[in-house]
């Protein structure tokens, strides 16, 4: 057994076992741990530095979880957009298959809080062959985004074989992974696993770090391994209360992800996800946010800011309003809240081409 496998047997599962090390109360949080499952890599563990801190708010269950009346369970309406089950077809050209029912870690904030780690989850070898033959038979699909649950906690053979089939069908240009391995398990990215998934490039992997405490030099080494075998990494960050709604917070987050090669991609506005109503912060303290990062460090540390909007209408960015006025004359607000003036060139309005039936 690889060490990343002891370390995930090794999770804790229930309250009691990490509440005993802090000295609280465990028997208020069985009641969420029944409804929403718990697991937490010892590694993961590990960061938490006291009761309540960012890490501790993202891995251990809350009663605020059971008090939630404002979400619901399926806010991006994933289940109505699943031709067949477990792939979800809301873009045109580009597909989400969940490929894995579990995760290193249930984040308290996760997405599909309704059925990753539960039995409502059920993914089979069946269920994967007809998300397959619904890509293969769909030739608009190019781009291909692997979930779940977290596809790297499938064995190296097992995800071998479904990006193998992926990448054997003619009009998948592109294949991404979307992991929080490197965060709460960073042991997991093996070399026996980078030999794999280098074979099936173009491929691209989305991270999710939330907190800069959660860039550790196990993270980094995690994802250098990727990045050296010419893997492009990107971040998501859900914006989170109490976890990284602070500008600096957030600023020195973006920063320290380039410094080990991720690129951030987006921040989201928290989901409207039954049992994480207490996550959720304003849209003004989001767009407060990311005016602490524009001009205030590189702009290839400002990720777009983006809600996934309830009802599965897709991403939608979000932006703090530097554009002023919109004429002959561009009025636009930097940074600093300076105002700047840009003489706009009038529009050309383009002559339609006739096409002829030869061409």
């Amino acid at each position: 057994m690889e060490t990343w496998q002891k370390m995930l047997q090794a999770s804790i599962t229930r309250p009691a076992e990490v509440t005993k090390r802090f000295g609280i109360d465990a028997a208020p949080l069985e009641e969420v741990v029944e409804r929403y499952p718990m697991r937490i890599t010892p590694y993961y563990l590990g960061l938490i530095k006291e009761v309540g801190d960012p890490i501790w708010r993202q891995a251990v269950p809350d009663t605020d979880e059971l008090r939630d009346s404002a979400c619901c369970d399926d806010p991006l309406e994933e289940e109505n957009q699943s031709p067949v089950p477990n792939l979800v077809h809301r873009y045109p050209d580009r597909v989400l298959f969940l490929v894995s029912s579990t995760c290193a870690m249930y984040c308290r904030f996760c997405t599909r809080k309704r059925k990753v780690g539960c039995e409502e989850m059920a993914i089979t070898g069946d269920t994967i062959a007809a998300g397959i033959d619904y890509i293969r038979k769909h030739k608009e699909i190019r781009d291909v985004i692997l979930s779940g649950g977290d596809p790297l906690l499938l064995s190296d053979e097992k995800l071998d074989g479904i990006l193998s089939a992926l990448r054997s069908i003619p009009h998948v240009e592109i294949i991404r992974i979307g992991s929080r391995i490197p965060v709460v398990l960073p042991q997991r990215i093996t070399h026996s696993l980078v030999r794999v998934l280098r074979k099936y490039h173009p491929l691209y992997l989305n991270t999710h770090f939330n907190h800069p405490d959660e860039i550790t030099a196990e993270s980094a080494q995690a994802c250098a391994r990727l990045a050296d075998v010419g893997i492009p990494l990107g971040n998501q960050t859900v914006l989170m209360r109490g976890v990284n709604d602070d500008p600096l917070v957030m600023r020195r987050l973006m920063q320290k992800l380039l410094s080990i090669r991720v690129r951030p991609y987006y921040i989201y506005q928290a989901d409207m996800v039954q049992g994480t109503d207490h996550f959720r912060t304003s849209v003004e303290e989001g767009l407060a946010v990311v005016q602490g990062l524009r001009g205030h460090t590189s702009g290839m540390a400002v990720p777009a800011y983006v809600i996934d909007a309830p009802g599965g209408g897709g991403k939608i960015p979000l932006l703090p309003d530097y554009l002023q006025s919109l004429g002959t004359e561009v009025v636009l607000k930097n940074y600093l809240g300076d105002t700047y003036r840009y003489p706009n060139p009038a529009p050309q309005v383009k002559e339609k081409k006739v096409r002829t039936i030869n061409e």
